[in-house]
């Protein structure tokens, strides 16, 4: 009886409007039509909400996302959207075949490890002048990368002709390489993929610019 309490309650969201990894996770609940509720965790104000001992309790790591969901704390966007699809009904966002499922994990790691940690809030801070130019730098270098694979593996998404991880993961990761000023249209299968995903219902509802904590001059 406790166990199914704790499965009907609402997965709560610990984010902020602008993060990549809460976006993912955000877009993968609209996909699967899931009900939730977003505490917002300013990554700037009063030096960095996530840096509190309050919220430490929840992501040791002291980063966003950090998702209540069944009664347990996930901290990493891939895990999280790797859970809600293993549990919950709706579209499938990894493939059943093992070899489209590879390819989603492969271009989901690409970015999420490979080119976002390494522009994201934390390290940007670190580098101070010079933080347009490294960022530009690792967002060219990763997309270089990405682009010659997605001419493989694409259909009309990332993977054939379905909604995956993959997307989930690319559609944030376009948003700051044009907030860097990283010319997209480089990356002619990135480019064209983006513009028909940001066209989807669940990814405009879950853009930064129409979050609870989005502020007014960002809204869209």
């Amino acid at each position: 009886m406790h166990l199914s309490l704790v499965c009907l309650a609402k997965p709560v969201l610990h984010g902020y409007f602008r993060s990549s990894c809460s976006w993912r996770v955000r877009i993968a609940f609209a996909l699967k039509g899931i009900e939730y509720d977003q505490v917002p965790v300013n990554l700037i104000k009063d030096g960095g909400q996530q840096l509190t001992e309050q919220y430490k309790a929840l992501n040791p790591m002291q980063q966003v996302p950090a998702v209540e969901i069944d009664g347990i704390t996930l901290s990493q966007s891939l895990a999280v959207i790797q859970y809600i699809d293993e549990t919950r009904p709706g579209p499938r966002l990894l493939p059943a075949d093992p070899k489209k499922r590879a390819q989603v994990r492969m271009i989901s790691d690409l970015i999420a490890s490979g080119i976002q940690p390494l522009q994201n809030l934390y390290v940007i801070q670190k580098i101070g002048a010079e933080k347009v130019q490294w960022a530009q730098h690792f967002i060219d270098r990763g997309f270089r990368a990405l682009e010659p694979i997605l001419k493989q593996t694409a259909g009309k998404y990332c993977v054939g002709d379905e909604i995956s991880m993959a997307d989930i993961c690319l559609v944030p990761q376009v948003f700051n390489a044009e907030r860097f000023k990283v010319d997209v249209g480089q990356y002619p299968t990135i480019k064209r993929l983006n513009q028909t995903l940001v066209e989807i219902e669940a990814f405009k509802v879950s853009h930064p610019s129409c979050q609870p904590d989005t502020p007014a001059d960002l809204r869209a």
